[in-house]
Parts: C-alpha cells; structure tokens; sequence
C-alpha cells in the first residue's frame, strides 16, 4: 500500500473523527495514531528504542 493511500485513510479516520467526536476525539485519534506510527516502526527495525534516549552528542552522522 502507497503512502498516499496511508495518508488518506488517516486523514478521513481523523476526519470522522472529529465531525462525529468532536476536537477532544481528533486528538485521541491522531494521539493513539502517532503511537501506533512509532510501535510499527520499531516492530519493523527501521528505529531503535535507543534513539528517544540519546543526546544530540551522541547521534550518528
């Protein structure tokens, strides 16, 4: 699936979202889907948890 297609779905879940829920539901929504964003990526091996934890020094180049 595209990143597009991703991108669409997402942004009509938010949509729904908030007409039906109101702001406090676009926030959960779009709160639970940047989670899930990060948990897949690092299920997928494309970030390490150590990355939220190192210092700017510390980075690769």
């Amino acid at each position: 699936m595209s990143m597009a297609v991703v991108g669409m779905i997402a942004g009509m879940a938010l949509g729904f979202a908030g007409y039906f829920g109101g702001f406090g539901a676009f926030l959960l929504v779009a709160a639970l889907g940047a989670v899930g964003f990060v948990v897949g990526r690092l299920l997928e091996g494309d970030m390490d948890f150590g990355d939220f934890f190192r210092t700017r020094d510390d980075r690769r180049r």
